[in-house]
């Protein structure tokens, strides 16, 4: 009896894709230790289609709560993650301000990852090739897979600052900027005069700005703060309205608002009118740009060199790359770079992303034509923001915080009965 088997290429094609020499179980651990909770396909004898997700951001949050849902047997699922916790910029400057604890400003990764049978592969993405189906991690470890959604999100774009040296703090990555501040709090309390520049006129730049300046005050710190935001002045493409709001916040909290750009030097920031900004520590909320390993990944790209998407969040050269969030720009609309329409796309992307595996009918994200945004004035107080309507109050501030509050607890119990995918989530495709 003569007994033939096929093997699809990404299915057969899992002997040392983890970085390790020799052939190895398709679900061990490039760390050596086996994953929690998830069946190996090897040992089932089987192997299945790998779906690797890259980076845990907002998105991909919402893909990993929908696979808890019901949990694939038939897809072998990893999350590739620099960490186990997903730190949540929306509630940075609240942190910062000293109103909430890292703990509260953080998702832990690994009991959303086993409730979704997914392993998680520690590592941070440096390069890829899309023809032959895999990716490159730190440590010269690579992972092919069948199909791949990235979610790692931009760059912080530092080339004007760089001159700057160890004074340089971007935001980003986050991890590294939770660890920085609170050397950089202390330093200002130990230092009478301590002047920390925020470089950066978007709503990132004014939100820390202010957050700083509250914590520098609470610290009972002499220190002065300045925001750098280049000619056009803060928050541009907001309401005049917003940005009269927030112009107010930021004079009540003496914050120097400087409407000029800024070059990193030894002893701080060159204004471009020659006017030399001393600065004992420099915040980086500047442009945000894509990882210069994309030109080399064998996608397509749209402007800047993101990766260029369809309304499906799918690549428009390769069909087994989906990318939502900041390393992308779809083709067809335009889609402002906010985590609201990543934690809206992420319900969408899910589905798309099984359908591609299993076969089934894509959906379209289309995104609502204006969105509410809640800018935290680093006291419990804050500026809201709704096409041309705003308004500001403590109150903003207060139902700011239930939304990020609520958005925390919406992914750190995955197998609570309340997780299940609302009506309004499920047809979010339609009606956003």
């Amino acid at each position: 009896m003569l007994v033939v088997i096929f093997f699809s290429r990404g299915a057969y094609d899992r002997g040392n894709t983890d970085g390790m020499s020799g052939p190895v179980h398709c679900c061990q651990d490039p760390r050596g230790s086996e994953p929690v909770g998830v069946l190996c396909p090897c040992r089932a004898g089987f192997l299945m289609k790998r779906l690797v997700l890259a980076g845990g951001g907002h998105a991909h949050l919402s893909v990993l709560r929908a696979l808890a849902q019901m949990p694939p047997t038939d897809i072998e699922v990893v999350l590739i993650t620099p960490s186990l916790f997903q730190n949540y910029s929306g509630m940075l400057p609240g942190w910062i301000s000293g109103h909430y604890t890292q703990a509260q400003c953080r998702i832990d990764l690994r009991a959303l990852a086993q409730s979704a049978r997914a392993r998680i592969v520690i590592g941070r993405i440096v390069g890829m090739d899309a023809g032959r189906h895999c990716v490159r991690l730190t440590g010269e470890r690579h992972i092919n897979y069948d199909v791949l959604s990235m979610d790692i999100g931009s760059e912080i774009d530092v080339s004007w600052l760089e001159m700057a040296g160890e004074r340089l703090l971007p935001v980003r990555p986050l991890d590294k900027f939770f660890d920085a501040w609170p050397r950089i709090l202390s330093a200002a309390q130990n230092k009478s005069g301590y002047r920390l520049a925020v470089v950066g006129g978007g709503a990132a730049g004014v939100e820390l700005a202010l957050a700083a300046q509250y914590a520098l005050v609470q610290s009972e710190a002499n220190g002065h703060i300045d925001l750098v935001a280049s000619e056009p002045g803060p928050l541009v493409g907001y309401a005049a309205s917003v940005q009269r709001r927030v112009a107010q916040s930021l004079s009540r909290a003496r914050i120097a608002v400087h409407r000029l750009r800024g070059a990193g030097t030894a002893d701080g920031i060159l204004l471009s009118d020659g006017t030399q900004l001393p600065a004992d520590c420099i915040i980086a909320a500047t442009g945000a740009r894509a990882p210069c390993w994309l030109t080399l990944s064998g996608l397509t790209l749209g402007e800047n060199g993101y990766i260029a998407v369809d309304g499906h969040y799918r690549s428009i050269s390769h069909p087994d790359v989906f990318a939502a969030g900041d390393i992308c720009t779809r083709q067809d609309t335009i889609v402002a770079r906010s985590g609201v329409h990543a934690v809206h796309a992420g319900p969408v992307l899910a589905a798309n992303l099984l359908a591609s595996l299993r076969g089934g009918q894509m959906r379209v994200y289309r995104p609502r034509s204006r969105s509410l945004y809640l800018l935290a004035c680093g006291r419990r107080y804050a500026v809201a923001s709704w096409g041309g309507w705003s308004a500001e109050g403590e109150w903003l501030w207060h139902l700011k915080d239930r939304i990020d509050r609520r958005f925390i607890r919406r992914f750190s119990n995955p197998k609570q009965q309340h997780a299940t995918l609302s009506e309004k989530e499920s047809n979010s495709g339609k009606n956003i």
